[in-house]
């Protein structure tokens, strides 16, 4: 796998990314923006203000980065062919302003003819990216670029990393399970297999095993602990195989000063320009939580922040004003029958979140980090899940790591499983991986996964 913006992404996926954004700018530039080929499909068009092959790398750059952030080179998503069309025809409608901007910028042209020329970009990224993804889909389902993996353990051992890679990564690992011994550890028989790597759980380590493992290694026999393998390929953190030990000896929980005055100084710049890009829409949101139901626009709870203390975060309200009748604090459910129909609306769209902006203009909250927690709930978190107050060194955000990998939590086994993604942006946190997250919300805002 290659690494690329501070996570690691399937080797396959960034060729693809590299290949469909080379195909493209390459037609572009032949069809479109050299004196040979312009105007091919619109009837002489004349060449527009940037050079032939800036205007295929520029058109090409701009489409392709749009489809990234949306979720286009996402693996599972090139097995949902309607998934692939609904989000290349976002990225095309909202690619076509800032396509118009960069290449017809000072040209005077007629309407018909900037809309041919458009239709000429934008229809050669569509042909190249259905051809590549009916390629590439082929080989996902032919499991030609699935990789097999021997997990090494007891079944109770191995069991929840086996569950996780079929439930959540099946079109990446073909997963396989053996009992440490020379029978199942042999170099001979993981050749046969076609074994891309062995994944070793706790306890399965004796003598012979280790000298067998060892060998294989040296051999060039992809070797990992459950923790590594977690880290580097899934994007998180092993809550079952890790102790005290290992997270004082483990690389990475720090953060330079330069890097905390850049986020700081990406925090109130991005909060500035969301709150003046969606006025309207708050402005718009508070008239209509006010006419929807009795009570007040915004809602106010305490949550815990930075080292615990406590703060007070801002929100649309969107549940009726006895959502907690009694006091006592609940999780939120899906259909929960508190919410109400503003409500529903704009937890599915996350607008119900824009006055948190305010948060992190206060320094309360980060845009990336962890997902601030009530007290109430951190208390009982902290009981059930070791080193759940870890996340308390570190500024909570908007929106995270765990955010975008996993659905709304709403029990101790989901902040269970969301701390496995919220230890591994805090190990592994850096300017680029902000970007990535920050980027990556966006997809789901658009398409509203998790909301509840």
């Amino acid at each position: 796998m290659s690494r690329v913006l501070a996570h690691f992404v399937p080797r396959e996926m960034a060729l693809l990314i590299a290949f469909e954004l080379f195909l493209s700018s390459a037609l572009v530039y032949v069809i479109i923006g050299t004196p040979a080929g312009s105007g091919v499909l619109t009837g002489g068009l004349s060449p527009l203000s940037l050079g032939g092959g800036a205007l295929g790398a520029v058109s090409a750059l701009i489409i392709g980065v749009l489809a990234a952030t949306i979720g286009l080179y996402r693996p599972e998503i090139c097995l949902n062919p309607v998934r692939v069309l609904v989000i290349t025809t976002t990225a095309a409608v909202i690619a076509a302003p800032l396509l118009l901007l960069f290449g017809a910028a000072g040209q005077a042209h007629r309407f018909d003819d900037i809309v041919l020329w458009l239709g000429e970009i934008l229809g050669l990224w569509f042909a190249v990216l259905m051809a590549t993804r009916i390629t590439y889909s082929k080989l996902i389902k032919d499991h030609v670029t699935m990789r097999r993996v021997l997990v090494v353990g007891t079944e109770e051992a191995a069991a929840p990393l086996m569950a996780l890679l079929k439930q959540r990564h099946g079109h990446q690992f073909n997963v396989m399970r053996a009992a440490a011994g020379p029978e199942t550890l042999s170099l001979d028989t993981i050749a046969r297999s076609g074994v891309w790597g062995v994944v070793l759980t706790d306890g399965c380590m004796d003598q012979l095993a280790a000298d067998s493992l060892l060998d294989m290694k040296m051999r060039g026999v992809r070797v990992f602990d459950a923790v590594r393998f977690q880290e580097n390929y899934l994007g998180r953190i092993d809550l079952a195989s890790i102790n005290m030990e290992w997270l004082i000896k483990a690389d990475g929980f720090s953060s330079s000063r330069a890097a905390a005055v850049f986020k700081r100084v990406f925090d109130i710049t991005t909060s500035v320009l969301l709150l003046v890009s969606t006025l309207p829409v708050m402005v718009i949101t508070a008239m209509l939580v006010k006419l929807d139901s009795p009570g007040p626009v915004f809602y106010r709870q305490q949550r815990a922040g930075y080292a615990g203390a406590p703060f007070t975060l801002f929100k649309f309200r969107s549940m009726s004003v006895d959502a907690e009748a009694g006091g006592k604090p609940r999780w939120a459910q899906k259909h929960d029958p508190r919410v109400t129909r503003v409500g529903q609306f704009i937890r599915q769209t996350r607008i119900d979140e824009l006055p948190q902006l305010f948060n992190v203009l206060r320094g309360d909250m980060s845009m990336i980090g962890p997902r601030p927690e009530r007290p109430h709930f951190v208390d009982e978190l902290a009981l059930a899940i070791p080193f759940y107050r870890e996340r308390e060194y570190f500024k909570p955000g908007i929106t995270g790591w765990a955010q975008v990998n996993f659905p709304y939590g709403a029990s101790v086994d989901d902040a269970r499983e969301k701390l496995a993604y919220d230890l591994y942006y805090v190990k592994n946190r850096s300017i680029a991986l902000d970007i990535l997250i920050f980027c990556s919300t966006v997809r789901i805002i658009l398409f509203r996964e998790g909301a509840r």
